[in-house]
């Protein structure tokens, strides 16, 4: 998978992604998972790392899964007093799990071993404008920071015997803090804006290695068409 041209695995991404969300049958989002998951051991995905990032699509699954039937469908399964559990309602959440996590696992095969700065290079290869590129660069690098920034503020206030309570003071302290946080951020942004003119910066990025589309990536490519086709078919046959 490192050995193709990172556009063609975004754009693969992309068009897998909308494919999944435009399928509604199970069956068929239960192919394309187990797919995934295929995919996902050929690509030697950490089952810890597949594992950690499922997990918040699970749990809201599992919500949808308890709370949606109860809400949607004329056919109950069972009832519970005035409430009834819909077949239609758990068919639909079954069928939305399917699909969120096949999403995020074609997503962690294809670009989870795609370095941010590569990725913003990529889109910005791939025609994404200048602004948002930079957008993503930017922020990916400085949340590290400004995290460390508010861990900083946060041991301030303990050392001054601040303990959270269910009180104004608390809430007003909150505010304090978030406000500091947003000013010690622009006076951050404003020095490494300064930093970056002094080094040249004129607005843009300038590339010295550029991606190539080859052979690799044309085969890559027409293994996802042919693999999107057979799940149109199989979803309007």
């Amino acid at each position: 998978m490192d050995t193709l041209d990172p556009r063609t695995r975004i754009a693969a991404t992309i068009a897998v992604s909308v494919a999944l969300a435009a399928a509604s049958r199970p069956l068929n989002l239960a192919i394309a998972l187990g797919a995934a998951a295929v995919a996902s051991r050929l690509a030697r995905l950490q089952l810890r790392v597949a594992f950690k990032r499922l997990t918040p699509v699970n749990l809201f699954a599992l919500i949808l899964v308890l709370a949606l039937p109860i809400s949607t469908g004329p056919s109950p399964l069972f009832t519970v007093g005035p409430v009834g559990y819909s077949r239609e309602g758990l068919r639909l959440a079954l069928a939305i799990a399917l699909k969120a996590n096949a999403i995020v696992l074609w997503s962690m095969v294809l670009l989870g071993s795609l370095d941010t700065v590569t990725l913003g290079h990529a889109l910005h290869h791939g025609g994404v404008p200048d602004k948002l590129s930079q957008l993503l660069l930017f922020t990916v690098r400085y949340l590290g920071v400004l995290h460390d920034e508010y861990l900083r503020l946060r041991t301030a206030m303990k050392l001054r015997g601040f303990r959270p309570q269910v009180s104004a003071h608390t809430y007003r302290t909150y505010g304090h803090l978030v406000g500091m946080l947003l000013v010690r951020s622009v006076d951050r942004s404003e020095r490494v804006l300064a930093a970056m003119k002094c080094r040249g910066f004129r607005g843009r990025f300038h590339l010295f290695h550029h991606f190539a589309f080859s052979a690799r990536d044309a085969w890559f490519a027409s293994v996802v068409v042919l693999m999107l086709v057979s799940l149109g078919l199989l979803e309007y046959a």
